[in-house]
């Protein structure tokens, strides 16, 4: 097996084992070995949190499986563990590990940016760490979408259109509509015809849709495509314009990970409530605690009443004006994958540099629960600066469509999303890598972050901090299972994973930091 093949087999297996180890089995007493809870036969694994080299126990012994072989047997289980059948999860998972090589040929011949921001929103080979496809791009041969992956490190021009104004559907006003209009000069749009308007659009979302009658009939025109490039960030249908500042966000008709990627109706009439709400609790937030987090807004959408969803296009803020100056943005989720001239695994003092990515990701999103606002705040939905020595200074959220509001959210269920998203997908992640890098600093991480809670309760008392960091367990969310049995993102189910916030008697009690200091 050649170096691309191997390496590629690692990428995929990782995830997928971490899902399968998560939802379908147990340990069974060595390390590195568990025992599949349906069907009873033995696994065993190697490595940390990314595991590889997957071995199933037989009468011969431990046996080493091959790719297609781990999906087999991860096949076979759920079968048994659901009894219920799935006839394309298998091809999925395929498809992701074969789209995994495809970007690593890809990424070997592409120029990476300069900018250590894209450069950081490109970076993520492997992806979600507990999802069983995080690469599949829907089966579709990889020339069809490699040149607008982020992991190729691609830019690309957009696709720009002019549409009937009788036809036109926007919200948000000036602020929406005042930078897509403004775009058409920097994008290199030329003189659009009297009635139309501007819209801009993702090239792969427009060879998806059936939108050509509408070029036949006069409804679109074509454009041409644009001057300047557009950059793909790790969500693929959002991109960044660095000559605007702007971020634009498409509909994009393939399934990443859980979902079909498309804006949906629904979301696209709940965006200017929820970015309002939003919006508001992050000014609330810098003048009750003098936070320096950040909001990139989603301004408004403008789109075409008979593609509403397809040609949907949703403007973000740009970056200016909103990061520390002298400070740098990066991707949360390129941190705790790992990428070269990560500042985490070039961290002098690793505690530190933990304390500091603690104050500046933990404290907001609990203040912005207690005045109604759930962020989504994963790895992917926020960006962490830090300073020109690599110490995180700010955070800075985003993405609209995955904020809840408590006014229409039961606090319970809001509370568990927080936790998921903020503790086990976000907390977890960026802890582990640091472990991995920093062996030593280990033992102080969790007793850490459990400060950093109590410490945000002393100031700001909030019922919820208590009973979570006295919980037994917290929710991992089970994507595995999600995809075997058809359901949606929003459908999502959790089980318990062992609480590393709660009190494991290691010398510090509710009032205590983790040096021994009693907490403000």
């Amino acid at each position: 097996m050649d170096s691309v093949d191997a390496t590629a087999d690692a990428y995929a297996a990782a995830p997928l084992l971490n899902c399968l180890l998560r939802e379908a089995a147990e340990p069974d007493g060595a390390v590195g070995r568990h025992r599949l809870r349906a069907s009873g036969r033995l696994l065993r694994v190697h490595g940390g949190r990314r595991p590889e080299r997957p071995q199933l126990y037989t009468a011969g012994g431990w046996r080493t499986l091959n790719h297609p072989e781990l999906l087999k047997l991860t096949c076979e289980e759920l079968r048994l563990l659901t009894g219920v059948p799935n006839d394309e999860l298998f091809s999925e998972m395929a498809d992701s590990r074969a789209a995994v090589a495809a970007l690593l040929t890809a990424r070997a011949a592409a120029d990476p940016p300069r900018d250590p921001y894209l450069y950081s929103e490109q970076a993520l080979v492997m992806g979600h760490p507990y999802h069983p496809a995080p690469k599949a791009r829907g089966g579709a041969p990889a020339a069809s979408w490699l040149p607008y992956a982020p992991e190729a490190h691609a830019g690309f021009p957009l696709a720009l259109l002019a549409l009937r104004e009788d036809q036109l559907v926007e919200e948000g006003g000036p602020d929406a509509a005042g930078p897509l209009d403004a775009l058409a000069g920097p994008l290199g749009a030329p003189p659009l015809p009297a009635g139309y308007r501007l819209l801009p659009a993702h090239p792969w979302q427009l060879e998806l849709t059936g939108a050509r009658r509408a070029f036949a009939d006069g409804r679109l025109l074509d454009l041409g495509p644009s001057r300047v490039r557009a950059h793909p960030t790790a969500s693929l249908r959002t991109v960044y314009l660095p000559e605007a500042d702007l971020f634009l966000k498409f509909s994009l008709d393939v399934r990443i990970t859980n979902d079909v990627r498309r804006l949906w109706r629904h979301d696209l009439l709940a965006l200017r409530r929820s970015d309002a709400a939003v919006t508001e609790a992050f000014a609330g937030l810098r003048a009750r605690t003098g936070s320096p987090a950040a909001w990139l807004g989603d301004r408004g959408y403008r789109t075409a009443g008979f593609a509403f969803e397809e040609l949907a296009v949703l403007v973000r803020d740009g970056l200016g004006g909103r990061v520390r100056p002298g400070a740098t943005p990066l991707l949360a989720a390129a941190l705790a994958e790992g990428y070269p001239g990560s500042p985490l695994a070039a961290a002098t003092d690793p505690a530190a540099w933990w304390n500091a990515y603690l104050r500046q990701v933990v404290p907001p999103v609990l203040d912005l629960f207690a005045h109604g606002v759930v962020l989504e705040a994963h790895v992917q939905n926020t960006l962490v600066a830090v300073d020109a020595a690599g110490l995180p200074v700010q955070a800075l959220f985003r993405d609209a469509e995955g904020v809840k509001l408590l006014s229409g959210t039961p606090r319970a269920a809001g509370w568990q999303r927080l936790v998921y998203c903020l503790v086990v997908n976000h907390l977890t992640e960026i802890a582990a890598a640091l472990a991995e890098q920093h062996p030593q600093v280990a033992p102080q991480l969790w007793p850490a972050a459990r400060a950093a809670f109590l410490r945000h309760h002393a100031e700001h008392p909030l019922p919820e901090i208590p009973e979570l960091l006295a919980a037994p367990a917290l929710p991992g969310k089970t994507n595995l299972l999600l995809r075997w049995t058809h359901a949606d993102g929003a459908s999502a189910r959790y089980l318990p994973l062992p609480n590393p916030l709660r009190d494991t008697g290691q010398g510090f009690d509710s009032g205590t930091d983790p040096d021994g200091r009693r907490s403000p």
